[in-house]
């Protein structure tokens, strides 16, 4: 039986170079967002598990005796067709049915039931998910969710420790521990994409940045934290398409945009030297190669044809600040970062915020290179967190 209160967190990742050569096996650099999902663990009812995710409308409860019936049900089957079909038909998902709520779902039934026949009962716990991520934004929330849910499950079914004192505020599991919930994360992201990369959940459960080429993903040595505005142009796009976009032009003008891929690495290669030799709380003097490879990243990215006249307009607003922006992710629209040095006022921070609101964006002053998965005595979160779990 569960006896405490808890709380998981993880964070979101932004692209901080790479995005699209990436896809034609060259180095991108995937960094952790200081927004964060957090998971708030409490004893639940006897003979119950529930979850609640406000973010995407849903509140479910089921009787244990019920789910071990369908954990016996399906048991055997992977994580194949037949198996999801169960869940879903068990849960009341239509079949194809792709809004967050669903998959967010069917992810959480999926991890509870293959975690709990492996490590233990399925657990009467009450689980609260609520995250600063905006979902489908490209900034890892599912990834986030995955994580949170996987180091809660394997906590309350003593596959893992819980890492924390009494008298602690947070604390983080070890090493063996982290590559335990991180393959998991990884099977609930395949529940919910498909065909993920790894490098999403990768961020969430080891936080700081990771270097990702051809399939291998390699952490970062040390990683310093940099400030940064991360701004959400709200323009809808589908990676999918772009990516297309980008492969046709290389396949029309191969002499021509086999360089820029070939830049794009050296950038995302340049960039890690900078950053692994960076002190971890830079001072002025540190920033100004970095602005530099996201003006000529931020160029290449526009030959590709992924950039958009939102994408333009933040550069020029945050341009007039002195402040250097790239988009971040597939492009088309979405979201866009803005490094902050230390040196920058206020003030300046405060107008460039207040300019890329007027054009209808969504802004956040935050950081990168933050901790991965963390566990929290729920005393010591936020204000703004313990009431948005207290409201949820």
């Amino acid at each position: 039986m569960w006896a405490q209160e808890l709380a998981v967190s993880a964070p979101g990742k932004v692209i901080l170079h790479g995005e699209h050569a990436v896809v034609l096996g060259k180095v991108a650099l995937a960094v952790a967002l200081d927004l964060r999902t957090f998971l708030r663990l409490r004893p639940g009812a006897e003979g119950r598990l529930s979850v609640s995710l406000p973010g995407v409308g849903v509140r479910r409860s089921w009787d244990i005796p019920g789910l071990r019936a369908l954990r016996e049900r399906i048991a055997g089957k992977g994580r194949g067709v037949e198996q999801l079909d169960a869940l879903r038909k068990f849960a009341g998902i239509a079949a194809g049915a792709s809004a967050p709520e669903s998959l967010a779902t069917l992810a959480f039934l999926y991890m509870c039931l293959a975690i709990s026949a492996k490590y233990g009962d399925v657990p009467s716990v009450d689980i609260l998910v609520w995250s600063e991520l905006p979902t489908g934004a490209g900034l890892g929330s599912s990834a986030a969710y995955a994580v949170c849910l996987a180091a809660a499950l394997l906590m309350v079914c003593r596959a893992i420790s819980c890492p924390l004192q009494e008298g602690e505020s947070t604390a983080r599991w070890t090493e063996e521990e982290l590559t335990l919930i991180n393959s998991w994360a990884f099977r609930g992201e395949r529940v919910i994409h498909g065909n993920p990369s790894g490098v999403d959940n990768a961020v969430g459960t080891w936080g700081g940045a990771l270097r990702y080429q051809a399939g291998k993903i390699t952490p970062l040595k040390r990683v310093p934290t940099l400030r940064i505005l991360l701004t959400n142009t709200k323009v809808p796009r589908s990676t999918k398409v772009l990516v297309a976009g980008v492969k046709e032009k290389i396949l029309k003008f191969p002499a021509i945009m086999n360089p820029v891929l070939d830049s794009i690495d050296a950038i995302s290669q340049e960039c890690q030297s900078v950053l692994e030799a960076m002190p971890a709380n830079p001072s002025p003097e540190h920033y100004p190669v970095l602005e530099e490879f996201f003006d000529i990243n931020q160029h290449h990215l526009n030959v590709l044809g992924v950039g958009h006249p939102s994408l333009d307009r933040l550069c020029q607003v945050t341009a007039s600040h002195s402040l250097h922006s790239k988009l971040t992710g597939a492009g088309g629209g979405g979201c866009g970062i803005t490094l902050l040095p230390p040196d920058t006022s206020p003030l300046a921070v405060e107008a460039a915020k207040q300019d890329l609101c007027a054009c209808g964006f969504e802004c956040w002053e935050t950081k990168i290179g933050a901790p991965g998965v963390t566990l929290h005595s729920c005393s010591s979160l936020s204000a703004q967190v313990l009431h948005a779990l207290a409201q949820s």
